[in-house]
Formats: C-alpha cells, sequence, structure tokens
C-alpha cells in the first residue's frame, strides 16, 4: 500500500480482517515516518518510508497517493523492479487509466473507492486499463469487496462515479447536519437529533436497497394526505434541495475531470 492514509489503512483493514491476506504479506509506506511507525502499531504489517527492496516480488501495489504525487510514486516503482505482471490498483481520483499507463507502462485497474469503506460499508467501482484482464477485474472486485460492495464499470463512468459515491458521503453529512439543525432549531437536543437523524437516513438508505423500488414510490408510502410530510417535502422543493443537489454532482463531475490533469 503506496499511501497508508484514511483511504489505504481502510482498504488494508479490511483484507486482513477478511483474512484475504496475512500481515506478514502486506507492506505500506507513507510520507512520514511517525505514520508508518503508527501503521505498523496498528496493523502488524511493514511499514517503512523505504520500500523500494520489496516492489519487486509484490503481486499487487495499491496506490493512494494525491494526484499531484503520482508520477514520483509511478517513477519510484519503475527504478525499484516493479514486475510487469504486477497488478497496479490506483485508488487516485481523476487520473485516466491512459495516463497511468504513460506514468509506467503496466497492468493498471483504476479505482473509485469512498470513506465509508473505513467501517466496512464503502462503495467502489473499478475499471481496467489497457492490459487488464477479466482476472485482474475480478481480483479487485475481491479487494474491495472486503471493505463494501463493489461494481466493474467502464470508464467513461468513473468521473460522474466520482462525483457520485465518491464525493457522496459529504452531500450525505451536510443533509444530516442540516436536519439535525432543524430538530434543535424546535427543540431536541442535539445528541438525540443526530441519533434519530442517522438511523433515519440509514434506514432509509436500507430500503431502497433491499426493496428494490423507487425512492418516489417509498417517499409516497410516508406521504399521507394534508400531513406533515408533504408540508416538510415541499417547503425543501420551494427552496431548491432537488436541484442543489443534482447540481452539487454535476459540477463536482466537471471538477473530477480537472483533477487528475498535469499541470
Amino acid at each position: 500500500m503506496v499511501g497508508a492514509g484514511v483511504m489505504g489503512t481502510a482498504v488494508m483493514k479490511g483484507l486482513l480482517d477478511s483474512k484475504l491476506v496475512l500481515p506478514d504479506q502486506v507492506w505500506a509506506t507513507a510520507r512520514t515516518q511517525a505514520t508508518c511507525d503508527k501503521v505498523s502499531a496498528k496493523y502488524g504489517v511493514r511499514s517503512a518510508l523505504e520500500f523500494d527492496p520489496l516492489v519487486p516480488d509484490s503481486g499487487i501495489v495499491l496506490i493512494g497517493v494525491k494526484p499531484w504525487q503520482l508520477e514520483g510514486v509511478a517513477a519510484r516503482l519503475l527504478a525499484a523492479g516493479v514486475q510487469p505482471d504486477t497488478l497496479l490498483v490506483s485508488l487516485v481520483g481523476g487520473v485516466t487509466a491512459a495516463r497511468l499507463d504513460g506514468m509506467l507502462r503496466g497492468i493498471w485497474v483504476r479505482t473509485v473507492p469512498n470513506t465509508p469503506c473505513v467501517v466496512g460499508h464503502g462503495m467502489t467501482a473499478v475499471c481496467a486499463g489497457s492490459l487488464a484482464t477479466t482476472e485482474h477485474l475480478e481480483l479487485s472486485r475481491r479487494i474491495f469487496e472486503a471493505v463494501g460492495l463493489c461494481e466493474i464499470v467502464e470508464e467513461t463512468y468513473i468521473n460522474a462515479i466520482t462525483a457520485l459515491s465518491g464525493s457522496g458521503p459529504a452531500y450525505m453529512y451536510l443533509v444530516i447536519e442540516a436536519l439535525v439543525d432543524g430538530a434543535v432549531k424546535v427543540g431536541l437536543r442535539r445528541d438525540m437529533a443526530l441519533r434519530l437523524a442517522t438511523q433515519t437516513m440509514l434506514g432509509a438508505a436500507r430500503m431502497v436497497q433491499e426493496t428494490g423500488r423507487h425512492p418516489a414510490s417509498l417517499k409516497d408510502d410516508v406521504t399521507t394526505p394534508g400531513g406533515c410530510t408533504i408540508e416538510g417535502l415541499l417547503t425543501m422543493e420551494d427552496h431548491g434541495i432537488r436541484s442543489a443537489l443534482a447540481r452539487g454532482v454535476q459540477e463536482a463531475t466537471r471538477i473530477v475531470g480537472l483533477m487528475g490533469q498535469p499541470k
């Protein structure tokens, strides 16, 4: 794992917890020795700033760095002797498979995970680089199913997926925060309101996921004639909630397309 940050350690933890790998099969690196030491202590894996001797024997290298760090990482892996059959898994936002291949010719799989991977409920999309086979995609799926759900997609969808599920947790946190503020305004304690709002969002998501029904149909189940729910919904619609969320995804998609481009 090159880049043992929040996402990198979440994936690593999922792999270890699910016993897909053992601690002695894993190494990690980060920007500082202090972070490496913390990762080693917490997960029982080798973690150090100097990882070059470990590269030639690595069957899979996951890369979770910032876009601007990626060229340096690719050059270092090449100099360290990364093998032609090593699977290179990019967690880096916005960088296309073609650009990854231009930095380091190899078997690339491009992925878009999200932060709920930390609690085992992530959503990850994966797509193949030019040399990746169905077997490589299935191996990548196994990796990310250790931390949630995983879907194999075409790369043409990746920017929109990044804006939707990659950035999506932040949108949901904003909605939860706003609902809690509203509840506090009408007299609920903040801690109580937070518990109610989070469980309500979790339950509503489960209803969509497990029933297979359209959200509009499920919404109608709650919206009785002349009731408080329709009043709340219309007030939110008056203030553009639907358009704001949809336009947010649209604008985030545009920015993703700019993120991985050379400066």
